[in-house]
């Protein structure tokens, strides 16, 4: 078996033992760029992705959208960035942009140098390393600096994991969870107070932060030590492609669900006010055929849509690739390989619960 056959079989366990359902619709409708099922509209490729996410008049407050699951999981207040129109939504990104700027993830950048150089130690003495553990304290301490909050990085990051889970799994395909409601109210309520009672766009960059962090990095982590990658990731100039090549292969969030808010086509389908989107964009990054590789990237214009398209491009695109580079970076010493790994079914994103890594031969 080779060595990116391997990882590319761990890595789809993240997807079929945490939504099942779901992955399987989108592995079986994959074969046609776009696909109508009724009033919803699955859009697999690259152009008719950035078509929907450019062109097409989207509603941002829709229930079972990113905004709208925003809006649930923090209380059902407004101004998450994900679920604003216009003005509103270009101030938010605005506002958060100088703080996730080249000068921004450099501040944050001396947050978790030292908190890395600490959790990879260990490898140097032969112990185990759980990477999960390791982006929770990062993706805690990085959030907590960027929202200038006092609460300690582990008890941050639970809250804001709790809070996306409650709210984004009641809109997953299967029965109703009974309680469901009450446990997103609950988990919003928890995170909204650890962030001192801060707006809601607070607590959406929290969640957004500490999920995406937690779901990417030890992916990208076990992606690496089971295609052998670590000889990439130590090279200066290989490093930065492979970190994108891994963020396209991993997709953190590799559906984004929207509505539309009027008629359009994606990708020549016609679209109707209402319809459901599901805009994957792991399938438009090609993350389920290409295999990541620094020496032969599929490219930024491929690699960048899991961020999104336009103006819904990701802000926190510049940090996710600069705390990923860092640690890859850290690692590549230690060639580590995989003691132990474990999904987490409960998580709102697909990722590890656990992944223990040891240093290599």
């Amino acid at each position: 078996m080779s060595g990116h056959t391997r990882a590319r079989r761990r890595d789809r366990r993240v997807y079929l033992r945490s939504h099942p359902l779901l992955f399987g619709l989108l592995a079986a409708t994959r074969g046609r760029a776009v696909r109508r099922i009724g009033g919803t509209v699955l859009v697999h490729d690259a152009e008719a992705y950035r078509e929907a996410l450019t062109g097409l008049p989207l509603d941002r407050t829709a229930a079972g959208t990113t905004g709208g699951a925003a809006r649930e999981a923090l209380g059902g207040g407004g101004g998450v960035l994900f679920d604003q129109e216009g003005g509103g939504h270009r101030a938010g990104r605005r506002s958060l942009a100088e703080g996730l700027g080249a000068a921004g993830v450099e501040r944050l950048r001396a947050v978790w140098q030292p908190l890395l150089v600490r959790g990879l130690a260990p490898l140097g003495r032969g112990a185990e390393v759980d990477v999960v553990e390791l982006a929770r304290e990062l993706a805690g301490s990085v959030a907590g600096a960027l929202l200038e909050c006092g609460a300690g990085p582990a008890e941050l990051a639970e809250a804001a994991a709790q809070a996306a889970a409650a709210s984004v799994r009641s809109h997953l395909p299967g029965p109703p969870r009974p309680g469901a409601a009450a446990r997103a109210a609950g988990a919003a309520e928890r995170l909204q107070g650890l962030l001192g009672g801060g707006d809601a766009l607070d607590a959406m960059v929290a969640v957004a932060a500490v999920n995406t962090t937690v779901a990417a990095l030890p992916r990208a982590v076990a992606w690496c030590a089971d295609a052998g990658l670590w000889e990439q990731a130590a090279d200066g100039g290989l490093r930065p492609r492979l970190v994108e090549e891994l963020l396209r292969v991993t997709a953190a969030s590799p559906v984004l669900p929207r509505v539309a808010a009027g008629a359009g086509t994606v990708g020549g389908c016609p679209v109707r006010g209402g319809d459901r989107l599901l805009l994957v964009a792991r399938h438009a990054a090609g993350a389920h055929r290409r295999d990541p590789d620094g020496r032969d990237p599929a490219g930024p214009g491929v690699a960048r849509l899991v961020f999104g398209a336009g103006p819904h491009v990701c802000p926190g695109a510049r940090l996710a690739t600069a705390l990923l580079a860092d640690v890859l970076e850290g690692l590549a010493g230690y060639r580590p390989v995989v003691a132990r790994a474990r999904v987490d079914r409960g998580a709102a994103l697909p990722g590890w619960r656990v992944l223990r890594v040891r240093a290599g031969a």
